[in-house]
């Protein structure tokens, strides 16, 4: 593990004025690399001072003084220590005066808080607290409990819990300004971490250990979401050998919920993928079938609706260049994986190639697994297992052994089983596996990432494993 910590902070200037937010780095001598996400927070002034620039919000600001100073003048009236009769309507009942002042004052703090927050602009502010409008019972000590029942969050005075005190005279006395805090956040995560779990845009070295058997297989890292119901199953993949103008970092993806299934999503980095923003959309000559197409040196190979036949569509010259029947192989919902989806014909890439997953009436459902020449599609070598196809969820090749996963949903699944092309054997496994989203619907190998690729209930993850030195 790398000796350096990424240090992301976010913190708030609580005094100056700034017009902008905006985003610091610095290193430290103990090898942290700080991140300052700084907002300015107003000084006492920054309300009208925001305003400068707006009449019209000035001029509701002076209305609002204007008002309140006028209900100061009613309080006194209405029966407070001031002159009665200031206001016409001298004979209303003082206690009812002065409760309507106290509720009028807090609805005008209100809009006072408000014109503040439309002063102050968009963006993440520090706001001040609306003035306090305190009668008499504030200044001559009353009871904590009742004063601040009366006072409401914030400075404002609740008008449900206004208690009105008719020997008292309520006076407006604007208050100190004060500011709301913001939370400042801080987290360390190792950069080897970040880099094992989500460095997509650039694929990391081969293991030194090269081929090996599969001993363990991580938790899934989400890095994409499909926005829509074509998106809940689906196809996702980066060519481990690609060529020119592509490269390892070009990222494909297809949504296969549809009759008519022809658009191919060209990404230039994964990034671009979790953004949802592809740099060019494929439309194939023909709709593909289900979820198993791969890419491989500049081609994506699929099969074709409604066919036992593999197809090969040339990324660069946006036509079909190949095309092969897989004989006798079932289709079209004769022999899928147990979550169904006509995942009958299977495409997989590993550090030996090209293969095709499928089964026979022959083979009564077993795995058959088929070598093809990635140009001609020509079958090189075939073998048959002892697999039954529809008793697993997925499948995926490293390294000339075929992988098995028991189930598409349950959350705690296992990689339960591993055909050896070289030897001709299986053998059960329990290797955990993590259906996080709880339906698996694509699960790829890519040997340039030295990772698992799969498309879970909408979401595109994916999976570190390890495997153990030859």
């Amino acid at each position: 593990m790398l000796g350096v910590w990424l240090l992301l902070w976010g913190s708030v200037a609580l005094g100056g004025r700034a017009d902008t937010a905006f985003l610091r780095r610095t290193h430290d001598s103990s090898g942290h690399c700080t991140y300052s996400f700084t907002v300015a927070s107003p000084v006492e002034a920054a309300c009208p001072e925001a305003v400068g620039g707006v009449p019209e919000l000035r001029a509701e600001l002076t209305a609002l003084a204007a008002r309140l100073s006028r209900l100061e003048s009613r309080e006194r009236g209405a029966g407070g220590s001031g002159p009665r009769g200031a206001e016409p309507g001298g004979a209303r009942d003082p206690q009812q005066a002065a409760a309507a002042a106290r509720l009028e004052a807090a609805f005008l703090q209100r809009e006072w808080s408000q014109m503040c927050r439309a002063a102050v602009g968009g963006g993440i502010v520090l706001l001040p607290k609306a003035p306090a409008f305190r009668g008499a019972a504030a200044r001559h000590g009353a009871p904590r409990a009742r004063q601040e029942q009366a006072d409401g969050e914030g400075g404002w005075l609740n008008p449900a819990h206004a208690v009105p005190d008719p020997a008292a005279a309520p006076r407006w006395e604007p208050q100190p300004l004060s500011y709301q805090e913001l939370q400042s956040e801080r987290s360390e995560v190792p950069v080897s971490r970040l880099l094992e779990e989500t460095g997509l845009g650039r694929p990391g070295k081969k293991d030194s250990a090269g081929c090996g058997q599969l001993v363990w297989v991580g938790e899934p890292v989400v890095f994409g979401r499909a926005d829509s119901i074509a998106g809940k199953y689906g196809v996702w993949m980066k060519d481990p050998e690609p060529v020119p103008p592509f490269t390892r970092d070009n990222t494909w993806r297809v949504d296969t919920v549809g009759t008519e299934v022809r658009q191919l999503f060209q990404y230039e980095e994964a990034e671009q993928l979790a953004r949802g923003y592809p740099a060019k959309v494929h439309i194939l000559p023909r709709p593909l079938e289900s979820t198993g197409a791969v890419i491989y040196r500049g081609g994506l190979f699929f099969q074709p609706r409604h066919s036992r036949s593999v197809a090969r569509y040339d990324l660069r010259g946006e036509t079909i260049t190949a095309e092969r029947e897989i004989p006798d192989a079932g289709y079209h919902g004769q022999y899928p994986y147990s979550w169904g989806g006509y995942t009958d014909i299977d495409l997989a890439v590993d550090e030996t190639g090209l293969w095709v997953i499928y089964s026979t009436e022959k083979a009564r459902g077993a795995i058959v697994l088929s070598k093809l020449d990635p140009e001609t599609l020509e079958i090189r070598r075939t073998w048959e297992t002892n697999i039954r196809k529809r008793g697993v969820a997925n499948s995926f090749l490293i390294c000339g052994t075929l992988y098995t996963v028991s189930s598409y949903s349950a959350p705690n699944a296992t990689v339960n089983f591993a055909y050896d092309t070289a030897t001709g054997t299986s053998r059960a496994l329990s290797i955990p596996f993590e259906n996080r989203f709880r339906y698996l619907s694509m699960l790829d190998y890519n040997p340039a990432e030295r990772r698992l690729f799969a498309w879970d209930s909408f979401n595109m993850v994916t999976y570190p494993v390890r495997l153990s030195r030859a």
